[in-house]
């Protein structure tokens, strides 16, 4: 059977991201057990998806706040739908708090609120989740450390960043632009003879 060509890419790109992470792992004590680093280079490479990081709401499409998130959390009565909720939440702030503190501090958002959030988050996953309990438990003991991980992987002085490559990977995903196959193999990141975009 053959893996749909954006599966295969996103496949790609949580590799290529892993590695960024591996390499400057070892930066901190304990260094992040490799569960941890393979979940979030695969977070990376799911938000590298348009789809993946916004959704449409009041005519409009955006990143869901995370409050709004939180809130749908607390308000479902189901079990593993605030499980989902939760891990849309903890994967969110780790993902905007590291790659792009910025855009939200303009806003008056601190990166306490992130840690805050993504803590909490995770937290509760770590006991209630089917799945990657050890991984959210260790999310959840170390967010402020993963935040800073993940912010000096996109920010490798390689003269492209994270938020580079995936603004290129899903210009490329919706076109099939050969030139944007060739900056992306620039980047780091190899396409496959058999990847073709959407």
């Amino acid at each position: 059977m053959q893996q749909q060509p954006n599966l295969i890419f996103e496949q790609q790109l949580s590799n290529y991201f892993r590695e960024q992470l591996e390499e400057l792992a070892n930066m901190f004590e304990p260094s992040p057990q490799e569960d941890t680093l393979w979940y979030i280079g695969n977070l990376l490479a799911r938000f590298g998806n348009s789809s993946t990081l916004y959704s449409y709401q009041d005519g409009r499409f955006g990143v869901r706040p995370l409050a709004l998130l939180y809130k749908d959390a607390l308000d479902t009565p189901i079990a593993r739908q605030r499980c989902l909720f939760l891990r849309q939440l903890g994967d969110l702030a780790l993902f905007i708090g590291a790659l792009f503190p910025q855009n939200y501090a303009r806003r008056g958002i601190k990166k306490d609120y992130f840690v805050g959030m993504g803590t909490a988050a995770y937290d509760y996953l770590s006991i209630h989740a089917r799945d990657y309990q050890h991984v959210f438990a260790e999310l959840a003991t170390t967010f402020h450390d993963m935040l800073e991980l993940v912010a000096r992987a996109g920010n490798r002085q390689q003269g492209f960043d994270m938020s580079d490559i995936l603004a290129v990977y899903e210009r490329w995903r919706k076109s099939g632009d050969p030139f944007l196959a060739s900056q992306l193999a620039k980047m780091g990141i190899q396409l496959t003879p058999d990847t073709p975009s959407q």
